[in-house]
């Protein structure tokens, strides 16, 4: 497994254990949170570092990318999609938009084989589907 992939796993989980709990996006709360969950999930260093970067530009871009998310989603309120999809797409979303270095392409194929190890098998359909739809407004 690549190390970018590790990191975005990284990520989902520590968005979902914060979606889940309702966490606060105010920086410093949010770094001081990651730590304690890299520490506690024994992360590996090389992997920390795009993690939190992914963790850090979802929570700073939230509301722009949830708005990005629902346009694309059709009969879907993003607070309505199960957390782990939700999150999977938020990740994708950010490094479609945000992430120069991640061509559209890459970040929707990860996206959709992180979602056959942590989703629902009928959610990477769901989620190839919305990612495809953002794609095509870029």
């Amino acid at each position: 497994m690549g190390l970018r992939r590790k990191s975005r796993e990284l990520a989902l989980q520590f968005l979902y254990g914060h979606d889940v709990q309702e966490g606060s996006c105010v920086e410093e709360d949010l770094l001081a949170r990651l730590k304690e969950f890299f520490i506690s999930f024994q992360a590996d260093g090389k992997s920390i570092a795009y993690a939190e970067q992914l963790v850090a530009g979802i929570c700073r871009h939230r509301k722009d990318i949830d708005s990005l998310l629902s346009r694309s989603s059709h009969n879907w309120r993003v607070e309505r999609m199960a957390a782990v999809d939700r999150n999977i797409l938020r990740i994708a979303a950010y490094e479609m938009k945000y992430g120069e270095d991640v061509p559209a392409t890459v970040a929707i194929n990860e996206a959709l084989e992180i979602a056959k190890r942590y989703a629902e098998p009928d959610a990477v359909a769901f989620i190839n589907g919305i990612l495809d739809g953002l794609q095509g407004k870029d």
